[in-house]
């Protein structure tokens, strides 16, 4: 494979993939240190990326078990960011609806990192990376009735925990 070849293929996923890191790492330095080795072992080993079927859905296992592997070492300590609101025009709205949009945040982000990991995964690629279900059977294993279950499954935890925090449950 030629480097226009890789550059056709690899990095239009990059993005994809630098969320994901940042999705298990918290930490906006640790996930681009992590897509960089995985730009660099994909690189490293261009020769065989045309003997796998998708080569995104390798480079986001790989991305997915680098995190993995830096989460479990003694030396990775985690690290929290505030809330970015980059979708909202600060301007625009009051004090207040900043604060519950970002106590909002946080409590989706919370909620998320409470799953178990691989509802985790399954749920950031689907509903925030907007992976098609063959994709993601195709990064997982799984075949497609078990990604829908555990989808299912990960959305309902999610939601019934954002309900009872906001109490929005107790007026039903």
């Amino acid at each position: 494979m030629d480097i226009k070849a890789f550059t056709q293929l690899v990095l239009p996923t990059q993005g994809r993939l630098f969320r994901l890191a940042k999705l298990f790492l918290r930490n906006r330095e640790e996930a681009e240190d992590t897509l960089q080795e995985v730009l660099l072992k994909l690189w490293t080993n261009r020769q065989q990326l045309e003997s796998y079927q998708s080569v995104e859905a390798f480079a986001v296992q790989m991305t997915r078990n680098l995190c993995l592997d830096k989460l479990k070492s003694k030396a990775y300590q985690t690290t929290t960011e505030d809330a970015d609101l980059h979708d909202v025009d600060a301007e625009s709205i009051s004090p207040y609806q900043q604060t519950e949009l970002a106590d909002s945040a946080a409590l989706m982000r919370q909620l998320m990192e409470a799953l178990p990991e691989q509802q985790k995964l399954i749920l950031h690629l689907r509903d925030v990376e907007e992976y098609s279900f063959e994709e993601i059977e195709q990064v997982t294993g799984l075949n497609i009735n078990n990604i829908r279950v555990i989808l299912s499954r990960a959305r309902k935890e999610v939601r019934d925990g954002y309900l009872k925090a906001n109490n929005y449950e107790s007026r039903y």
